[in-house]
């Protein structure tokens, strides 16, 4: 029984292998449309508060874009259905801990046959919001002392260092928008960025395992997501990065986590992105998070991003995706 199952996963793993060598064209069918349901997926929420500013956090900020998000989308494109994983200060579906909340979210987007998930969040770096005093050489003073014992004894040269507590300001901003990492050795993705100069602090990083590339289920799953989505995922990340960067908006680039993955877009089956709306801990990126003019914005540079990205898919003939 065993081998016979090792034998079905190692063919559905090979004719995956096949497909993603020569993948299908990166459209749909004539006609038909991209995207019938849309998961927008605010981040944080209820007991999971995120990344916090000088004035505010990070489950308000990205429940108010993605609402103002969702809204711009029923206006727009009236024939999307529009799924919200959380619509107020709540914990997603209600759950009590932070791995039920955040399989709530996928399972919903799933289940509720989502065509495409676009998760909003706030991103943070350094020790405090705003900036905070750190202590640093200012001086050093050059002094002389006996030591030892007997004819051994002899001068030594020694410092006395002088010390300021020195302001750093918290400059770390941009936007980044991140996509499933397909698998780690995979070099179609390997001119994505990778993140490794700032931490994050996205809630979809949690103790749920990730899947196991070594195991073959995985490994066919992987390899289906990387036909079926991933090329999708990163059209749109891409369209996304570029809206902000048209902006005026410091774009980052899109990324993936490699290290530990990210819950959400692991485990939806579909085209999803994470969208870092920019640096909370950033004094001035916080105000413009929490403008009207900040937030008007960010949606219109996403719902620009996602009309590039329907166009692509609902064009007449096979196109690249790149």
């Amino acid at each position: 029984m065993k081998r016979a199952l090792s034998l079905t996963l190692f063919a559905l793993a090979s004719c995956c292998f096949v497909s993603f060598i020569n993948p299908t064209p990166d459209t749909v069918a004539p006609g038909k449309p991209a995207v019938r349901t849309l998961i927008i997926d605010p981040g944080h929420g209820g007991d999971f508060a995120g990344a916090q500013g000088l004035f505010s956090n990070e489950k308000q900020v990205s429940l108010e874009v993605a609402l103002k998000l969702g809204k711009a989308f029923q206006k727009e494109f009236p024939e999307i259905k529009v799924v919200y994983t959380r619509t107020s200060d709540a914990n997603a579906g209600n759950k009590k801990t932070l791995n039920e909340d955040l399989r709530y979210r996928a399972d919903l987007a799933n289940s509720s046959g989502g065509d495409l998930f676009i998760s909003i969040h706030c991103n943070a770096a350094g020790k405090r919001p705003g900036g905070w005093y750190e202590k640093v050489v200012v001086g050093k003073t050059a002094k002389t002392r006996m030591v030892g014992k007997g004819k051994k004894r002899k001068k030594q040269t020694y410092y006395e260092y002088q010390y300021q507590n020195v302001w750093r300001e918290n400059t770390a901003k941009g936007t980044e928008t991140y996509v499933w990492a397909v698998n780690k050795n995979d070099a179609k993705i390997n001119s994505v960025a990778k993140n490794n100069e700032y931490y994050g602090e996205m809630d979809s990083v949690s103790g749920l395992k990730l899947p196991d590339p070594s195991d073959p289920a995985e490994m066919a799953r992987m390899l289906v997501y990387a036909q079926n989505y991933f090329k999708k995922s990163l059209t749109l990340a891409g369209f996304v990065e570029k809206e902000f960067a048209a902006s005026g908006r410091t774009s980052r680039g899109v990324r993936q986590r490699n290290d530990t993955g990210i819950w959400v877009l692991q485990a939806t089956g579909m085209p999803s992105i994470l969208v870092e709306i920019g640096f909370i801990s950033n004094k001035e990126e916080e105000e413009y998070l929490n403008s009207e003019k900040g937030q008007d914005e960010i949606v219109r540079n996403i719902i620009n991003a996602f009309k590039s990205y329907k166009e692509k898919l609902e064009a007449k003939g096979p196109k690249k995706a790149f």
